[in-house]
């Protein structure tokens, strides 16, 4: 009984060292609001909304039940990206920077979002960004 419970401790040990494991970026939700806060996809004002990778690719765009956006599959990369968002009220640019994730698994971590160009304002709020376009 003893060498079969070693067998299968060894063999659940080294399929277990075999396996590979990704681990992907978090995902990064946008919630677009005006200056008093109210949600602009839920009160019908943003209409259209895109988001485009610096080599012109279209980015995923998710809408979540709460009327957030989630972008999917931003931040698998090492290094930084520029993306443009483009809307019927306002357009921006954001970087996003990262990296590989360090552990044991594989994976990426994203280290920074950055805005630029016009002034927007921009609250980092619990895992989400709250954008106020008006």
């Amino acid at each position: 009984m003893k060498k079969i419970f070693a067998f299968f401790l060894i063999t659940i040990l080294l399929t277990a060292c075999g396996t590979e494991c990704y681990n992907p970026p978090l995902p990064i939700v946008f919630e677009f609001v005006d200056s008093n806060g109210e949600n602009l996809i839920t009160n019908g004002t943003l209409t259209t909304y895109t988001i485009n990778e610096e080599n012109q690719t279209g980015v995923q765009l998710s809408k979540t039940d709460d009327d957030k956006v989630l972008l999917e599959n931003v931040g698998a990369y090492n290094g930084t990206k520029n993306y443009n968002f483009f809307s019927n009220i306002k357009n921006f640019d954001f970087s996003i920077e990262s990296s590989e994730f360090k552990g044991g698994c594989d994976g990426y971590q994203i280290n920074k979002l950055t805005f630029t160009g016009i002034a927007i304002d921009v609250i980092d709020s619990n895992g989400y960004y709250k954008i106020v376009l008006q």
